[in-house]
């Protein structure tokens, strides 16, 4: 629906939240003159950082139901826009005559190339190192246009939307609910879709891992041969790149044979390599090329980080960027807040910050990132999951293992358990993270990392994970120098 109109539309905003989403659908509908209410099961305190700046520079007057939600406003609305985290099969939604998301009228409207990234870990990474990749060859005068990143990453592209035009690249991180809000609705068509490994998460959203995977495969349903869907060389990714319209892209820990298309890396310590699709006689074609695209050494820590950045190359690569330039841009992406960050050095103890790893594996793989002495924060509430990865990691490391700390949740209370049976002994459970950051310093010594890596949700102790990676850091700086 290009150029569609919302003036004079009675539109309620089901969920202003903190992160962007509803806030921007609120301005960009308030800009067309839509009636609106905002509506939020959070009370008018919790939600003040939103309000105020809804309220700034904004002439429209705005009805506010903090606290609660009430049958009429969604009954009488024209249009309910939903914060992704609201079920889609909440009472009040049955009530709506018509549901979207800050994604599906961003998508409406859109004129830019789209890249999208999904997966269960590793999104933002591989987003940002895409979208600052973009970035960087358009200060090199190797594309024309602008780069934008926007998404599940806490950044609504309703924000930019009036900036694009047709020579942008737009990258957005899109979450499995994301793009279930836009299941039978023919939006989105992205040029290159990246999903980086499934792993076990929201089982206490979906049914199972086919119905979670399921809104997964949602984001290459509607591309052609024109686009790329790149994967990993796993059960699931093979799926994927099976059914894609668009041209498979395969990623692996092994050479691929002569007629695939896609990267590999062998080994933490190694150079990535790419085989890339090129056009022959108008037709694409698997390459007989093969192209150094990823370093030896890139910047933040462990084997995971280079196979999302090999994944992010191999994209690049097709959108006809060269490999030389691929491999050096990516090998100086210097990584994200709350993603295996490194923030602090104090009496010669490194304090990183993984309040992102939200599942198990996650907090595994940071484990596995190090080969020093290790202080691990861990733990939180649980999101119906299995912690055998975390402990089975843990048990792995146990001689470089010097602590585990742990955060109050039902998390920790199903993870104890495991890590006492590996012969782990587990400090706390701690219920702030002041506690538990003087518990990780008294446990460490110079040498030593000390790791935030809770393999857990954040809710109950924070607001979220990116709060809870923010007060850990504070917790950190508190202890001096």
């Amino acid at each position: 629906m290009p150029g569609q109109s919302f003036a004079g539309m009675k539109v309620v905003i089901m969920g202003l939240g903190l992160h962007g989403g509803g806030l921007e659908s609120a301005r960009y509908l308030a800009k067309q003159g839509a009636s609106l209410t905002v509506t939020d099961l959070r009370d008018e305190k919790t939600l003040s950082p939103s309000i105020e700046k809804l309220e700034t520079g904004n002439n429209c007057r705005i009805r506010y139901v903090l606290g609660r939600h009430e049958e009429a406003d969604f009954r009488d609305a024209d249009m309910v826009v939903k914060n992704p985290g609201v079920r889609p099969d909440s009472p009040y939604l049955l009530l709506a005559r018509r549901i979207e998301t800050d994604i599906s009228l961003f998508l409406a409207d859109n004129p830019a190339r789209l890249l999208v990234v999904t997966g269960s870990k590793g999104k933002s990474q591989s987003a940002s190192a895409l979208y600052r990749a973009l970035r960087e060859a358009r200060e090199k005068g190797l594309l024309p246009g602008g780069a934008f990143l926007g998404g599940n990453i806490a950044v609504s592209p309703l924000g930019f939307l009036d900036r694009l035009g047709p020579t942008d690249d737009v990258v957005l991180e899109l979450s499995s609910w994301q793009l279930g809000d836009l299941r039978g609705r023919p939006l989105l068509k992205p040029r290159a879709a990246l999903i980086t490994p499934i792993m076990r998460d929201h089982q206490d959203r979906y049914r199972s891992m086919e119905s979670y995977v399921a809104d997964k495969r949602l984001i290459y349903q509607n591309q052609d041969s024109s686009s790329v869907t790149a994967a990993w060389d796993d059960s699931w990714g093979r799926s994927f790149l099976a059914e894609t319209p668009g041209r498979p892209l395969l990623c692996a820990e092994r050479p691929l044979a002569e007629m695939i298309a896609g990267a590999w890396i062998t080994g933490p310590k190694e150079a990535g390599y790419a085989r890339p699709w090129e056009n022959t006689g108008g037709a694409a074609v698997v390459s007989g090329r093969v192209l150094k695209v990823l370093p030896e050494t890139v910047l933040v820590p462990g084997c995971h980080q280079k196979k999302n950045l090999l994944a992010v190359a191999a994209v690049l690569l097709d959108l006809g960027l060269g490999a030389d330039f691929i491999s050096s841009s990516l090998g100086n992406f210097p990584g994200m807040e709350h993603r295996l960050e490194f923030f602090h050095e104090g009496r010669g103890v490194r304090y990183y910050n993984d309040s992102a790893a939200t599942i198990p594996e996650a907090a595994a793989a940071a484990i596995d990132s190090f080969d020093c002495r290790l202080v691990l924060v861990t733990g939180g509430t649980d999101k119906n999951l299995d912690f055998s990865p975390l402990a089975v990691a843990a048990r792995r490391a146990r001689d470089r293992l010097a602590a585990v700390v742990l955060l109050a949740g039902s998390g920790s209370e199903k993870l104890r358990p495991l890590l006492e049976a590996a012969g782990l002994a587990c400090l706390g459970p701690f219920d702030n993270p002041d506690t538990a950051a003087r518990a990780a310093a008294e446990a460490a010594r110079p040498g030593d990392a000390v790791v935030l890596s809770p393999g857990c949700a954040s809710f109950g102790m924070f607001l979220n994970e990116f709060d809870r990676g923010k007060k850990w850091k504070e917790a950190v700086l508190q202890l001096g120098p």
